[in-house]
């Protein structure tokens, strides 16, 4: 897996190459400017101390040294601006990868996600890519470029000092290696405790009234304070690692530094060796060394990077065989809905479907929906119901049989086409922070005013609209704050008038509201469903009259189909179902 994740990261970095060359190729000739700084000052002061040049003949070379430090500065800049860019992108085409992956797998599988930790891996995880684009990887490079350029610099002016660095320099990678290898282990405990974290936080934040009733929330906080205590500890664990693999890397670049210093020094007391080329390599020499000092300091870069990668890569290759828009074994390219727009038919034949193997929902299902016809569909709870709804939008895959909307193949159509077709009200309306304008053109982002105030009177939003301070401009927090359940439950009305689509799915939109509300968005649904192909799921089976086509889904299959008046009557599934709700 390590190698695998390493090659990922390696292969994001392909797109803006170009970008990492830039800034490369500008730290090269920051190596070079910085060769020429080090002749001159060696030059200058060998020029004053031993030929006894004054400051008329010297001063071409001291101008010459601020306008190669100001040109380095330059080089420095552009070559952060470069290698910052590329993260930038990098971040940008993950996190766009990572956004469509999660719509590919779809509303069922990120349910089943927790909420925090899928946040921690896609906001923190994705910030750990930009450190290791712009600063490590870069400096893998600067690493061999730079060292490479000093030592082509030195060998002229003294071989055996060139031969020195050669031997000593692969001291420091070799210490680092060893000493990362621990950091490494250590990076990776501290990611997973992050992301327990973060999940854990998300579930007490979402569960706080239940804390609170329940007096419990001191408890969770403690927990949390705990988990927060560990994962302080892993990063101080990780930083005490890190320091200490910088402490090595200094020690041993300062041994090779001063063992170069000595043999100098010698050879110069010795007369082996001139003033001028003796200064000019001990100039260089710690530069000589820092590219591979720098390397081991943001070596934890790549670590915190390759332990966020390798769930970002099983992000990317979660399986979505049941929860996909569209399987990978798909044969021919979807096509667009090509019927006539106003009118849809359903037949389910033979519909089976599972989250796993062993867990089977719906099982050899065959049921009809005429255009223009409204079906209740009621069962026990957790039979299937919302998982037919799912089916018929396509959210998923049905693992045997075909589902055909209008005598075509829904697996053979474009889902973003045949979504176009449907309006959808859910038991509880996600409600997304922004203004009630924006919430409410989410369903038709085209749609002018006379059609917003139409589906506003006919969902019976208005009275709503004209209690918020700020209209249709009132900012709503997200999950509905700022409206009760039955004003959310009117703006998913309003969205599917807005929608006006032919077939309308509705998963008992009145399930969690009163009566007095519930009647109030039972008429307003009544309206709406005219003239429209809908398909209902009821769990409040005293509300439903004599006369509405009721469809019975028991053990994965329609057990009873019939009006409400007639399956009453024959004491069958559905009666047991009434007397229990009536009971309830």
């Amino acid at each position: 897996m390590k190698a695998s994740v390493t090659g990922w990261l390696r292969e994001q970095a392909r797109p803006v190459r170009r970008l990492l060359a830039a800034g490369i190729v500008a730290g090269a000739l920051q190596a070079v400017l910085m060769c020429v700084g080090a002749w001159l000052v060696a030059h200058v002061l060998a020029a004053a101390i031993f030929h006894g040049r004054g400051l008329a003949q010297a001063w071409p070379a001291l101008a010459a040294l601020p306008a190669l430090a100001i040109l380095r500065f330059a080089l420095t800049l552009w070559q952060r601006r470069m290698t910052f860019e590329a993260s930038a992108r990098v971040s940008t085409v993950v996190r766009q990868a990572l956004e469509a992956r999660i719509r590919q797998l779809g509303p069922r599988w990120a349910a089943q996600q927790s909420s925090g930790d899928l946040a921690t891996r896609l906001v923190d995880g994705l910030d750990a890519l930009i450190p290791y684009y712009a600063g490590y990887l870069p400096q893998m490079a600067f690493a061999v470029v730079v060292p490479a350029i000093i030592l082509l610099a030195v060998l002229p002016a003294d071989p055996w000092s060139a031969l020195v660095l050669a031997i000593t320099a692969p001291l420091v990678p070799v210490f680092m290696v060893l000493v990362g290898q621990a950091a490494e282990h250590a990076s990776e405990q501290r990611w997973m405790r992050l992301r327990r974290m973060g999940a854990r936080f998300m579930d007490a934040l979402s569960g706080l009234t239940t804390l609170r009733l329940y007096r419990a929330a001191a408890r969770e906080q403690a927990l949390l304070a705990s988990t927060g205590e560990a994962y302080r500890r892993e990063t101080m664990a990780v930083l005490r690692i890190a320091f200490l693999s910088a402490l090595v890397l200094e020690f041993f670049a300062t041994v090779s530094i001063a063992v170069l210093a000595v043999l100098i020094g010698f050879r110069l007391m010795w007369g082996r060796l001139a003033f001028e080329p003796g200064l000019f390599i001990l100039l260089l020499a710690p530069e000589f060394f820092l590219p591979l000092r720098q390397l081991g300091v943001r070596r934890h870069q790549r670590m915190e990077a390759a332990a966020a990668a390798e769930d970002l890569v099983g992000l990317l290759a979660a399986s979505a065989a049941t929860n996909s828009d569209r399987p990978a074994g798909t044969a021919a390219a979807p096509a667009p809905v090509a019927f006539q727009a106003s009118r849809v038919s359903i037949a389910c034949e033979g519909l089976g479907f599972g989250y796993a193997p062993d867990r089977c929902v719906l099982r050899d299902l065959d049921l009809t929906v005429a255009a223009g016809a409204t079906l209740t569909v009621v069962g026990a709870s957790g039979g299937g119901k919302s998982t037919l709804l799912a089916l018929l939008m396509g959210f998923m895959e049905p693992v045997t049989g075909h589902i055909l909307v209008n005598g075509q193949n829904l697996s053979s159509l474009e889902l973003s086409s045949w979504r176009q077709h449907i309006a959808w009200v859910p038991q509880r309306p996600h409600v997304f922070h922004g203004t009630l304008r924006e919430n409410l053109l989410i369903a038709a982002p085209n749609a002018d005013q006379l059609q917003l105030r139409r589906a506003i009177h006919a969902a019976a939003l208005a009275p709503v609209i004209a209690r918020l301070p700020q209209g249709l401009e009132t900012p709503l927090g997200e999950r509905g704050l700022g409206l009760s359940g039955g004003e959310c439950q009117r703006l998913a009305l309003a969205r599917a008038w807005l929608r006006d689509a032919p077939l309308l799915l509705l998963d008992e939109p009145t399930q969690h509201l009163d009566s007095a509300l519930s009647a109030d968005v039972d008429a307003a649904l009544a309206s709406l469903c005219e003239g429209r192909t809908v398909v209902r799921v009821a769990h409040r089976l005293a509300t439903l009259a004599d006369g509405e086509q009721v469809a019975v889904l028991a053990d994965g299959r329609i057990a009873e189909q019939g009006t409400v008046a007639a399956l009453r009557a024959a004491n069958g599934i559905f009666a047991d179902l009434l007397r229990a709700d009536l009971a309830a």
